[in-house]
Order: structure tokens, then C-alpha cells, then sequence
């Protein structure tokens, strides 16, 4: 599959490994790969995500995904249905942090088992991520897999990283609006993957 990534798009897994490395953090998650996509210069992608002002509220994101990572990985619809039937997610968060200290239950740190490969694993996410951006490719009809096809995947895959871009603006509409304006579709239907 990776023989069918762009120039761009092999710079975003590459970039999504060093977001990895630089955090410490124990595999390549999706979260790395959207970070990695907003540090992307040109391409249809980068169009994309400044036009629909996310590198404006750079911030904002990573204070999403820090409380997010908080929570355990849980979505913000995860915390709510909870709440729903009386579970308050922020309060059990509060004990055990008070119990085994800030950020317990964040589950993108732990035990290094990478070292001795020197290769960082990717999350089942990360790779569901990789796999739908094939998905998205084929369905608009492209023969090789772009930055643009990585950030469609993001959207479309249910979780932090499509929760948190949606809160910003970034559903899977507004991005393929962004990326292929009025023809959207491409002419080949609709090729959301997930």
C-alpha cells in the first residue's frame, strides 16, 4: 500500500513518528498523524486545513486531545453517554489522578516496549486511518494515496481525532468541500471511508 502514497503523504507518516518520538509516546496514534498533516506545507491537504482555520486554533486542538488523553481516550460523546446514565467521567478522572497522579490515565504513555526494535508501532487506529485513506483514494477514483486522502480518513474514522475536528469545524463534509469545493463527490459518489 505504501508504493501508492504520495511524496506528501510519506512525509506525513514520517512527521506522524517523529510527533510520536518527540512525546514519548509508546506507538503512532492518529492524533500524531493529524499533527503531522498540519505541519505540511502545499498540497491539497495544507489548502485544506488552512482554509478551514485550523492552523489558527493549533492551540485549541492540542488542548483538546491533552484532555481528551486525559479521559483516557474517551470522545466527548463516550464522557456524555456516561453522564447520561449517571457516570461523571470527570470525577473518576479526578480520584484516580488524586490517587496515582496527573495524566493516570493516559494511555498514550506506559511500558517502552519499542526500544529494542527502534521501531515505534502504529495504533489499530493509526493503521484503520492508513487503510481508509486507500478507501477514500479509490472511491474518488485516484491512483495514489495523498495528504488529502489521509485527512478525509481522519475525519471518517468514529473517535478523539474525528471528535475533536469536528468540534473545530473539520467534519468529513467541510474537508471534502475544502479540498474539492462544489465537485465534492468527484463524480464517483460518495467514498467515505469507515
Amino acid at each position: 500500500m505504501f508504493e501508492r502514497f504520495t511524496r506528501g503523504a510519506r512525509a506525513t507518516v514520517k512527521g506522524a513518528v517523529a510527533h510520536a518520538e518527540r512525546a514519548g509516546a509508546d506507538a503512532v496514534t492518529e492524533e500524531h498523524l493529524l499533527l503531522a498533516l498540519l505541519e505540511q506545507d502545499g498540497g491539497r491537504a495544507a489548502f485544506a486545513v488552512a482554509a478551514l482555520g485550523l492552523q489558527d486554533r493549533r492551540a485549541s486542538l492540542d488542548a483538546a486531545f491533552a484532555e481528551a488523553r486525559r479521559r483516557g481516550g474517551l470522545t466527548r460523546a463516550d464522557t456524555d453517554a456516561l453522564a447520561g446514565i449517571g457516570i461523571d467521567i470527570g470525577a473518576i478522572v479526578s480520584r484516580v489522578e488524586g490517587a496515582h497522579g496527573e495524566g493516570a490515565l493516559d494511555r498514550g504513555r506506559g511500558n517502552r516496549r519499542w526500544w529494542w526494535s527502534g521501531h515505534r508501532p502504529f495504533t489499530s487506529g493509526a493503521k484503520t486511518v492508513l487503510e481508509n485513506s486507500l478507501r477514500v483514494a479509490l472511491g474518488r477514483g485516484d491512483r495514489s494515496i495523498g495528504e488529502e486522502h489521509l485527512l478525509l480518513a481522519l475525519t471518517a474514522k468514529p473517535g478523539v481525532v474525528a471528535d475533536v475536528l469536528a468540534e473545530h469545524g473539520a467534519t468529513y463534509a467541510a474537508v471534502q468541500r475544502a479540498l474539492y469545493g462544489r465537485d465534492a463527490d468527484g463524480g464517483q459518489g460518495h467514498a467515505q471511508a469507515g
